[in-house]
């Protein structure tokens, strides 16, 4: 087994691993080519034995690197009322960083 971790930013959770590459909300302080830490740890495995955080597990951190800043596919929010002649059609595109896992520091 391969150690792993289960990481939340954006309001999401992930289980990652090293040299995984996964698809995250954009944030703030992040440009392609630079590292990132991911300090809200839920849990860390190395392999062997489960820390679970109660909620997250001290000392451990998540490193990644940002590889591109992209938007993510476009959502279409539609809605209607039957013989009211009301229809309202909206679309959304998530702005997403794409990171690959560097390590994972575990407590």
């Amino acid at each position: 087994m391969e150690a792993y971790a289960v990481i939340e930013t954006g309001g999401k959770q992930y289980r990652v691993e090293k040299d995984s590459i996964l698809d995250i909300e954009l944030m703030d302080d992040a440009e392609p080519g630079a590292s990132v830490e991911f300090s809200n740890v839920l849990a860390v495995s190395d392999g062997t034995s489960l820390t679970v955080g109660a909620p997250l597990v001290s000392g451990a951190v998540v490193k990644a690197t940002v590889l591109d800043e992209f938007r993510g596919k476009k959502v279409i929010a539609f809605k209607k009322k039957r013989r009211k002649g009301y229809k309202r059609k909206v679309g959304h595109r998530q702005d997403l960083l794409k990171v690959q896992i560097a390590e994972i520091c575990g407590a």
